[in-house]
């Protein structure tokens, strides 16, 4: 009796991880699942105000809404966040990230390296968005100035 108890305690141990891995695998957005699309630059500015992009991820102190060198530091329960540079920037921004990277992270929450970004970033709020809007901001966003400099890491301790 005592064998089949460990037994099944063992096979509902694996059930239940597999259940766990499987709802938290980070989803991802292939390219190829990405129909042809000509981006609307205007609706992706429409977008970028209406989402209020630049409310945290503008250079903080900064006249121009459209530096998104990111540095504003959001203080929460958990620690501290710093919010990242979304500016083409190729080396600190989302300069050198694919359309599929971008709708990825906005729309799923996942970054380019395939790992879950905290809730700090409030992509289960775009989860609904449009692909077509999410698409047309990335199109604006590349057409906004780079800006260089690495935001700092996130001061959120192990909890």
């Amino acid at each position: 009796m005592l064998r089949r108890l460990s037994i099944l305690a063992t096979m509902m141990a694996a059930v239940g991880f597999g259940v766990y891995w499987w709802l938290t695998v980070p989803a991802t957005i292939s390219a190829s699942a990405l129909p042809a699309y000509t981006p609307d630059l205007a609706n992706g500015k429409t977008t970028f105000n209406a989402a209020g992009c630049s409310s945290c991820h503008a250079v903080p102190k900064q006249e121009d809404r459209t530096w998104l060198g990111g540095g504003l530091a959001l203080a929460s329960p958990f620690g501290t966040f710093y919010v990242p540079n979304i500016s083409p920037d190729p080396v600190d921004g989302i300069g050198r990230w694919t359309e599929a990277e971008f709708v990825t992270a906005v729309n799923e929450g996942t970054s380019p390296a395939g790992q879950h970004y905290f809730p700090a970033f409030p992509y289960a709020a775009y989860h609904q968005a449009r692909l077509s809007d999410v698409r047309d901001l990335f199109a604006y966003l590349m057409t906004l100035p780079p800006v260089s400099g690495k935001v700092r890491d996130h001061d959120v301790p192990f909890p």
